[in-house]
Order: structure tokens, then sequence, then C-alpha cells
């Protein structure tokens, strides 16, 4: 696939991250709404009933600060993931967030993990690798860019502060990882100069002929003009004055 047709802007780029921000500030404004409390739908982990948190626990926050926090960082990874790897957006975040789920629901501590963090950890960490793993100099600058912006999230994959599902960042973290190598898409071809081609002919290369076999440059001098090009042609206009006029 061409550089221009796979770089090519879509719907689903903003209605994706839209979809997501809109959905999770829904729910929230419902607990206010309402006086209610969407805990117990998060994931517990290592209970049968704990598993629905699957579904439900990245769209429920604790609070006005966690839901801010998770908002901005939402957007831009989904937006980043829906228009360098839309063929294969949908499947990853779909199966990636279950799958960090499952990890959390494994290896969790008996509370419930709330919060679409783990899904920030899982878009960041595939973007990431998948770039590197591509070596296209485009997903390889968005890579970087990745690590720039949301580099000191890799702290918190650690149980380095409490009241954080850190294992919901490492499980969302692992997960980007192992799909961003086994989930295969499709691939810009980089673009290719005359001489990368396998019909490229240097002998006939214009370019080329002006330089020897050592490369060194060839300076050529056309003089082979015809008689007529080389013959310059000078012609007078004469007006004669007005006193030689003869009137009658």
């Amino acid at each position: 696939m061409s550089e221009q047709n796979y770089f090519k802007f879509s719907n689903s780029v903003v209605i994706a991250p839209l979809g997501a921000v809109l959905l999770i500030w829904i729910v929230y404004w419902m607990e206010l709404r309402f006086q209610t409390n969407f805990n117990d739908f998060g994931l517990y982990p290592r209970r049968i009933s704990g598993l629905q948190g699957l579904l439900f626990s990245p769209f429920i926050h604790g609070s006005l600060e966690h839901l801010y926090n998770n908002t901005i960082p939402l957007a831009l990874l989904l937006a980043s993931l829906f228009y360098f790897y839309r063929d294969i957006a949908i499947k990853v975040l779909v199966f990636g967030a279950l799958l960090s789920g499952l990890i959390t629901w494994g290896i969790g501590r008996p509370s419930y993990h709330i919060g679409a963090s783990g899904v920030i950890y899982l878009l960041a960490s595939f973007i990431f690798f998948k770039g590197i793993f591509t070596k296209h100099y485009r997903l390889v600058a968005l890579s970087l860019i990745v690590v720039f912006i949301y580099g000191s999230l890799l702290w918190y994959i650690f149980p380095v502060k409490n009241g954080i599902s850190w294992e919901g960042h490492l499980g969302g973290f692992l997960t980007g990882f192992g799909l961003a190598f086994l989930v295969k898409g499709s691939v810009p071809s980089p673009k290719k100069f005359a001489w990368e081609h396998d019909d490229y002919n240097e002998e006939e290369d214009e370019f080329l002929k002006h330089f020897d076999e050592e490369g060194n440059f060839i300076e050529t001098i056309h003089e082979e003009h015809s008689q007529e090009e080389n013959t310059l042609q000078v012609k007078y206009f004469y007006k004669k004055n007005s006193e030689d006029v003869d009137s009658e």
C-alpha cells in the first residue's frame, strides 16, 4: 500500500475518540444525576461476578480528577490508533481491552478496579512497539512522540502509589506489547527512487552520464552549431532629416 493511501484521514479518527470520551463522561454524569455509585460494576479479581468489569470498568471513574486525567490521553491515543493503524484498530481495541482486563483479574488485589487507564496503557504500549517493529520512519516518529509525552507513565506499572491499579496498568502494557508483535497489519510502502527499482538500468541514467567510472564529473561542451546559428545579422534603418526632404 502506498503512503498516500495508507496515511489517509477517515471519519473514525474523530468518531472513535469522541465516542469514547462521551461515554465515560455520560457514565460519570449518570452517577451524579441519580446519586448512585457504579463501582460495583468494576472488575474484581478472581471472582466470577467480577468478570463483568471486563466490559464496564473502563467506563467507570471514581472522581472528577480521575475522569479528567484519563480523558485527554484516551482521546489522543485513540485518534492516533485509528489514523495510523485503522485496518487493525478495532481488533486491537476490543481484544486488547479484554485481555488486559483478564490479566488484571488474574493478578489484581482484592478490590474493585475501575477506569480507562488500562486501555490507555494498552494503546500507548501498542503504538510504541508497533512503530518500532514496522521500522517505517513515520510510525517510528509516532513511537518517539508517545515516549516523549507518556514515557513517565511507565513508573505506574509498578506499585509505587496507593490507590492506583498498577495491575491494570501492567496488564494494558503487556497486552499492548503482545498485540504489537502478534497482530499483523498493512504497512505503507516507502517511496522508492529510480535506482531502487529492479528494472533500473544504470547506463540509461542521464544523470550518471555526467560522471566517469571513478565518480569524477565529466565536463561536456557542445561546439557543433550550424553556420546559420553563428551568423550575426545587423539591420540598419535610415530616416531622412527633414532638411533633406524637398517640398513640392
